[in-house]
């Protein structure tokens, strides 16, 4: 039994308040980006304090504001833009293994950016062409999705059959196009894997106004988004065009996921599995939810860049090597893999 269970008649009505609850995930968020803001390496704790309070060395100030605070607003960005953009296409597609892994979206993405860069028209190091790149890539593959799925568009199995498909086959193109410039392959890794690490103010200035944005135009979308997980019918019933609807999600949904992937890469399942969490802590309204969405990305990410460093750290030690970063990535893909791994095996039981 949960303490909340326990807990006297007021507490639990206090708790159910979305206020409540958006005030104590944002209490959360804050936690977070206080640890990952201490978790890096070349300054002790100690060392963030005195910057903080404004005594700290040059050396020490330079790698807490030019460095780690970038990281660590970058991170809460792109995590909250991946959360939002998850809950939009799973709502507009009605399907909860919509996210923007597997509807083509973000393997686009990365796909543009790869593509750039191979070309020699973007780099890790070009913050804004990147973000051009993976934008017409995370397009391309949605209009992909769009074009196959065809009278389907409403049919959430047949959409999840073709997101499967195209996000394989923008995937095997990426391949090709790293056997085509392989000499690439060491600056486009963090983009197949994901990584926060040497992100600094340019990025975050060309991530923060792009992700308010569209942010902004999915929170609007609120009620048309939940007449579309009602069902093509309902929508129609209540006035709503549900293919001019569905469009302008998926629009906001790519805008959101290109962002993220031109700052951060692929990061792995944060799309997918936060806006379950997002519907079972604030529920089916979409105006709370998307919020909380986006609190809920934020807190995911930067939380597993705090500890992807944390790790980081440790197996330097454990192995006595000279310097070894761990992509967040790859961390967020093997323990979101996990989680959707138990979840399926629990419904699996409980049938």
């Amino acid at each position: 039994m949960s303490v909340l269970e326990t807990a006297p008649g007021p507490a639990r009505r206090a708790w159910r308040s979305p206020a409540v609850r958006m005030s104590a995930l944002a209490a959360l968020a804050a936690l977070v980006a206080c640890a990952d803001l201490f978790a890096g390496r070349g300054v002790t704790g100690q060392g963030v304090r005195a910057v903080l309070l404004g005594t700290g060395d040059p050396l020490a100030e330079h790698i807490v504001l030019q460095l780690r605070l970038p990281r660590l607003l970058v991170a809460l960005v792109a995590g909250a833009s991946l959360g939002v953009a998850g809950l939009v296409l799973q709502s507009a597609l009605r399907n909860p293994l919509a996210g923007p892994e597997v509807t083509g979206v973000t393997p686009g993405a990365v796909l543009g950016a790869v593509a750039a860069t191979g070309l020699g028209l973007a780099g890790w190091d070009s913050p804004t062409a990147v973000v051009v790149a993976a934008c017409l890539g995370g397009f391309a593959g949605a209009a992909l999705l769009w074009l196959l799925a065809g009278r389907d568009k409403g049919d959430p199995e047949q959409t999840a059959v073709y997101g499967v498909l195209v996000s394989a086959v923008l995937a095997g193109l990426t391949a090709v196009v790293l056997l085509v410039a392989p000499g690439e392959l060491g600056s486009v890794v963090q983009w197949l894997i994901g990584s926060t690490e040497g992100r600094v103010w340019q990025h975050w200035h060309l991530l923060w106004p792009w992700a308010a944005l569209w942010g902004a135009a999915a929170w609007l979308l609120a009620a048309p988004l939940t007449l579309l997980r009602c069902g093509d019918e309902q929508a129609s019933a209540a006035g709503l065009d549900p293919g001019r609807g569905r469009a302008a999600a998926l629009v906001c949904a790519v805008a959101l996921t290109a962002g993220a992937v031109s700052a951060v890469g692929a990061l792995g399942f944060v799309g997918l599995l936060v806006p379950h969490l997002a519907l079972a802590v604030f529920g089916a309204d979409l105006r709370i939810a998307l919020p909380g969405a986006a609190l809920l990305g934020a807190v995911v990410v930067c939380g597993a860049d705090a500890a992807a460093q944390l790790l980081s750290r440790l197996l330097v030690v454990a192995l006595d090597a000279d310097r070894l970063t761990l992509p967040v990535g790859a961390l967020t893909t093997f323990v979101g893999a996990g989680l959707l791994l138990a979840v399926a095996r629990r419904r699996t039981d409980e049938r």
